[in-house]
């Protein structure tokens, strides 16, 4: 279907001279897409302007685009949501639509959210905001106050049978936003600095945390949970957006409204309003075709089919009119939330906020800290992940990087010098290595693959820690990411920011884990080695299953189990009698959730290595042990472990290392839970490249750091698998 557009063009302009088609990238899927294919089609039959759609996966859409376009060979056209058009603008990869937008036929607030500095950026598709979803079989009338909504929740909530009044991904804060901006915070202060520690703040983390203790709401939500809930009336509301919509089992009967007025301030829940745009690249081939193709798929026909298969709430004003439109509930419904709703500010600081506001609000939620203390708390993670400085700026400084190189050749000539006078005048390399030629044609394409794999990606991260990153910007600093990893500047050293605490933390998870990997490991098979046990070959088969599924499906399946009120183990701690343990709520616990999970993953690869090993043990010195006496305790200590020795040291040394870069159970089990305490250092190099404003040097300063532990571990070992250690 993809290509229908370019077919169409193509065989329309059969008799016209070639031109290359225009590019459009987006990162949809299913009804979406389908929509978008169809509309490209259609603008293909009226214009004969082939077009080419590729569909990019959407977690690298953004790095794709900001490193594709500027060297020529990015889209023309790209779809994109509107938080990121500041840095699209800042690294101009993106084309002005002023004078080309017809403002009136879309509604007001999208075209606001592409407003960057006067100039506008693109053509407003479609929009996505919050909604309160009601199951009309439970709630007959929508509540307009957050008094006669408490009520309500009191009335359809029952935690002991799990019913809840209401249900949503609480910890998020895009979804905590609308209380924010209902108590009457600010998200930032007259200067755009972020503002956290503000008394509507401390009301809204308040409120939600009431909803909770009153049992209006079930503890650690995630989406998949609010589907169920809501799906088997088990949740009376639910808040959400568009997108809930296709997840709504046809059986329940719902109405989508708009988010109630806080009874306190008399403001409304406001929630964000994300704008999806047709963005032209500054580097399209045909500028003037390509705003024609942006503008074509966001009014029309192409908004028809955005309705209907894609399931979106259109931007433009004459969608609304269409008969279609007029008959959908959910679409009318989220046009009237979007009206209270407030663009998700586009600005570079708007990115500083959310990792802050995640701490604040989990912490509240999880009894860790205080609605009122929460604020300063978020302040604090706030300056020490823009590492802002005394002089007030938000970036290390800038150093001059000559006095770096000049040190750097300095030192190659004095390595080459040195070279010289220890080996004496040069011999041609063809009289020392005769046969040089054969063997570098042998090794060739292994050094290639070396080079391009492993050498150029190194040396481009060690060379990236010495630069700081911001919004496209790569700005020389020296040292400066280095020092301000070790000397954990903005934070103590007992903070999970730390690197020394995220080391302690790394040492100790990787300690436990291979300490349980070889014991475990090792106990099963010295149970599957006995020739008497009956079934061995199935018992083979069935442990050796954790290792061989996937582990991020491991990773995802133990997190549910985790679950404080939904999970099996807690099921099963309840039905001995015991109380239900919250896992992510304290270090210790989250800790134990994390190491759990990867015990059973690790532990069948050290027993498959251990019944290797047995196998090559002669039976002969067992029963020489029997004869003289030896107890089976004896023979373990003085036959089987020094005989296992050789095999075990090579597969526990490779352990510690997969087990010190593990980042799959850490990002997916307990997400680094509470406040980022059992994060690694693998995985605080992703947050920092990823998650905190693309600090990029930070990141690779962190990963250079992991680089040089793991030597030092590796020399270490060398000890202990030398030949001095046979």
């Amino acid at each position: 279907m993809r290509w229908l557009a370019v077919a169409l063009a193509l065989s329309a302009c059969a008799d016209a001279p070639a031109a290359r088609p225009l590019k459009l990238w987006h990162a949809y899927r299913g009804g979406e897409e389908q929509a978008i294919e169809r509309a490209v089609a259609r603008f293909t039959e009226e214009t004969h302007v082939a077009v080419e759609v590729l569909s990019v996966p959407y977690d690298a859409f953004s790095s794709k685009l900001t490193s594709a376009i500027p060297h020529g060979a990015g889209p023309d056209v790209f779809i994109f949501a509107h938080e990121r058009l500041r840095q699209f603008h800042r690294l101009k990869v993106v084309a002005p639509t002023t004078q080309r937008l017809e403002r009136a036929r879309y509604l007001p607030s999208t075209v606001e959210a592409l407003d960057v500095d006067g100039e506008l950026y693109g053509y407003p598709l479609s929009l996505k905001t919050l909604a309160l979803f009601v199951n009309t079989a439970l709630v007959t009338d929508p509540p307009e106050t957050t008094d006669q909504w408490l009520s309500q929740l009191e009335a359809t909530s029952d935690a002991e049978r799990a019913r809840f009044g209401l249900a949503y991904a609480a910890g998020d804060f895009y979804l905590h936003a609308p209380f924010v901006f209902g108590f009457g915070a600010r998200l930032f202060d007259d200067a755009g600095r972020a503002s956290f520690d503000t008394k509507g703040m401390a009301r809204s983390l308040a409120f939600v945390k009431a909803l909770q203790t009153r049992g209006f709401m079930p503890q650690e939500v995630s989406g998949a949970l609010v589907k169920s809930l809501f799906n088997e009336g088990r949740a009376a509301m639910v808040i959400s957006g568009p997108w809930f919509t296709g997840e709504i089992d046809p059986s329940v009967r719902y109405r989508i409204t708009p988010l109630p007025t806080v009874s306190e301030t008399g403001l409304p829940l406001t929630p964000f309003l994300g704008v999806e745009a047709a963005l032209v690249s500054s580097r399209a081939s045909r500028p003037d075709d390509a705003h024609r193709l942006a503008e074509f798929l966001s009014r029309g026909e192409a908004t028809a089919l955005r309705v209907n298969p894609g399931r979106q709430i259109p931007a433009e004003l004459a969608a609304y009119e269409r008969p279609e439109v007029v008959g959908d509930e959910a679409i009318a419904a989220f046009r009237r939330a979007a009206e209270r709703a407030v663009p998700t500010p586009n600005t570079l600081e708007m990115a500083k906020v959310w990792e802050p506001m995640k701490l604040a609000l989990r912490g509240v939620l999880q009894g860790e800290v205080s609605p009122e203390a929460a604020g300063a708390l978020a302040e604090r993670r706030y300056a020490a992940l823009n590492r802002e400085q005394p002089s007030g700026r938000d970036r290390p400084g800038a150093t001059s990087p000559w006095p770096w190189l000049v040190a750097l050749a300095g030192g190659l000539v004095a390595f080459a010098v040195r070279q010289w006078r220890r080996r004496g005048p040069p011999v041609p390399f063809a009289r020392r290595y005769p046969e040089a030629a054969r063997g570098l044609a042998y090794v060739a394409p292994a050094a290639v693959g070396i080079a391009v794999l492993i050498v150029v990606p190194f040396s481009v991260g060690i060379s990236l820690a010495f630069f700081h990153h911001e919004a496209g910007d790569y700005t020389f600093v020296g040292l400066a990411n280095f020092v301000d990893i070790l000397t954990s500047k903005g934070y103590r050293v007992t903070e999970p920011l730390s690197f020394w605490f995220t080391l302690a933390v790394t040492i100790a998870w990787t300690f436990v884990n291979v300490a349980l990997h070889l014991g475990i490991g090792l106990g099963l098979a010295l149970l599957l080695k006995d020739p008497l046990l009956k079934l061995r070959a199935v018992y083979r088969v069935v442990l050796i299953v954790p290792w061989a599924v996937p582990n991020y499906i491991t990773a995802l399946m133990w997190k549910g189990m985790f679950h404080r009120q939904f999970g099996a183990i807690n099921g099963l701690l309840a039905a001995l009698g015991l109380e239900p343990v919250s896992w992510f709520t304290h270090f210790s616990t989250s800790f134990a959730a994390n190491v759990i999970t990867n015990t059973w993953l690790g532990f069948p690869f050290m027993m498959v290595v251990s019944l290797g090993a047995l196998q090559s043990i002669p039976q002969d010195l067992y029963e020489a042990a029997e004869v003289d006496g030896a107890s089976k305790w004896t023979q373990l200590r003085r036959i089987t472990l020094p005989l296992l020795k050789p095999a075990l040291l090579p597969s526990v040394i490779l352990g510690c290392v997969w087990t010190f870069n593990m980042f799959n159970i850490i990002y997916l089990v307990s997400g680094g839970e509470p406040g980022g305490a059992t994060d690694i250092l693998v995985s605080e190099a992703y947050r920092w490249a990823f998650q905190r404003n693309e600090q990029y040097g930070f990141a690779a300063a962190y990963s250079v750091l992991i680089f040089f532990v793991l030597l030092g571990w590796t020399r270490l070992t060398r000890r202990l698998t030398g030949p001095e250690a046979a």
